[in-house]
């Protein structure tokens, strides 16, 4: 059984998007791990990498193509500098030099050794293969797949024999939520304490409250760089960034030097219905157009939802609970990851094999049942949060305009966040028991709807807004 952490569903990451640019470029690396483990990488001279499906047909807009030279120059996705980005991507292009793991200088040409194929592979729509020419002329490949959320799989061949990797299996393995409700009740615990048992498998508590400390300051800093950042998107479609007006207008008057201080001024500002629902969007407007931006974001569970969860939980930091602190952020972040998981096992956390419900969908799904247990809601009202969450998201195509990040995929993460705490209300005052619908029912029907959907509504941007709206209207 695969056993999925925390740390897998909410990875630091640059944007913007887990699929398009995380993935391949974890692929990169990958594949140079693989040429150094098979005694290659100092054998080779050339390097072509070929596109497939859906990372060809929106990869530009996805910046794919930076993230593979990025990669393969070996940079780090969560702690390259981000204004080294443009810099090592436009001397590949200036001198058609790339320096393979910042070591070997290669020739390589973006226009005629990053190939953009149109055609779908078999295994999965976001496919990518590396091809590199050896000195004595013979070559080495590998195709990768990215399957959204950052994950990286390779295909198995079919005829080969069954000696699948050994996952490590958690002491308390859980492929379903019905699963998770049974441990909670033979525990005696929660959502949230079942999760820490399970990551205990794997880290130590000061390991894991590390990554968890990590994973909130990039959210707190990106909310702060976004709501302190104004101006027009790059890619073409002159998108203005809101944020930042948004903030101008909500903010109160007290000095703040940094994000921390920043979050504790916002807790002295206005509360009403109004008000709140600017804040909250306007979190989930900051961190969308930090990753529209090629800015790092946290992966939750990908880039192009990553606004939700930071959104949802500052709102409960902010307006919810004055006195919360690492404790509740690690409880939130602790069963957004799990319930992610749960989608991740049983449908799919890529747009390019399930439209946007498996983006913004699963986020909501994710923020609104956290949310529901720092509300002090029950495990079944957290399940129940999450499944009326998706219920809502069901059958949300994806269908960028341009290929990028921004319309509509922007204010999607500031729709999912408010469904998300519309939902932990829903669920709270209500008897699960009486729930007509199962969060297990709808991770099924959503992978379901998946299927069903039209490739065109599937991250191609050959359908819906991607299509209806012109590149020369905007």
């Amino acid at each position: 059984m695969e056993c999925i952490s925390i740390f897998d569903m909410l990875k630091i990451g640059i944007g913007p998007s887990s699929s398009h640019t995380l993935g391949p470029w974890r692929a990169a690396e990958r594949w140079i791990a693989k040429l150094r483990s098979e005694n290659h990488f100092d054998q080779v001279v050339g390097i072509q990498v070929h596109m497939y499906g859906s990372l060809s047909l929106t990869g530009k807009g996805h910046a794919t193509d930076y993230a593979v030279m990025l990669g393969l120059s070996g940079a780090d996705p969560e702690h390259v500098p981000v204004n080294d980005i443009h810099t090592i991507v436009q001397h590949i292009k200036n001198t058609k030099i790339l320096h393979f793991n910042n070591a070997v200088p290669l020739p390589f040409d973006p226009v005629t050794d990053i190939i953009f194929n149109r055609k779908f592979l078999p295994f999965h729509a976001n496919g990518l293969k590396f091809v590199a020419t050896l000195a004595d002329g013979k070559k080495k490949s590998q195709t990768y797949y990215s399957i959204g959320g950052g994950f990286v799989v390779v295909e198995e061949r079919k005829n080969a024999k069954r000696n699948r990797e050994t996952f490590k299996t958690f002491p308390l393995p859980i492929t379903k939520g019905h699963e998770l409700l049974a441990y909670c009740e033979q525990e005696k615990k929660c959502i949230s304490e079942i999760v820490l048992l399970n990551e205990r498998s794997l880290r130590t508590d000061a390991e894991i409250d590390h990554e968890m400390r990590r994973i909130w300051d990039t959210m707190l800093e990106c909310m702060y760089i976004g709501c302190h950042t104004e101006g027009i998107l790059p890619g073409g479609l002159h998108v203005r960034r809101r944020a930042f007006a948004m903030h101008q207008n909500l903010k109160g008057g007290m000095p703040y030097s940094n994000p921390e201080e920043w979050l504790e001024t916002i807790r002295h500002t206005e509360v009403k219905f109004r008000q709140i629902l600017k804040w909250v969007s306007c979190f989930a407007l900051a961190v969308n157009e930090v990753n529209a931006s090629l800015g790092r974001v946290v992966t939750a569970p990908t880039n192009g939802s990553a606004g939700v969860i930071p959104a949802v939980l500052m709102y409960y930091l902010v307006i919810e609970n004055h006195d919360a602190d690492f404790k509740d952020i690690k409880q939130f972040l602790s069963v957004a990851g799990e319930i992610g998981s749960l989608f991740k096992k049983g449908a799919t956390i890529s747009a390019a094999m399930g439209g946007c419900q498996a983006e913004i969908g699963v986020s909501s799904a994710m923020a609104a049942g956290a949310l529901t247990e720092l509300l002090g809601g029950s495990p079944e009202q957290v399940l129940m949060a999450a499944e009326i969450a998706m219920e809502h998201h069901l059958g949300l195509t994806c269908d960028p305009i341009g290929g990028l990040v921004q319309v509509p995929c922007i204010e999607r993460n500031s729709m999912g966040a408010i469904k998300a705490i519309n939902a932990a209300e829903l669920a709270l005052g209500s008897d699960p028991k009486e729930a007509k619908v199962s969060l297990d029912k709808v991770v099924q029907t959503m992978w379901e709807t998946a299927k069903d959907m039209n490739t065109k509504y599937k991250e191609t941007s050959e359908g819906g807004l991607a299509v209806g709206v012109y590149l020369s209207d905007c």
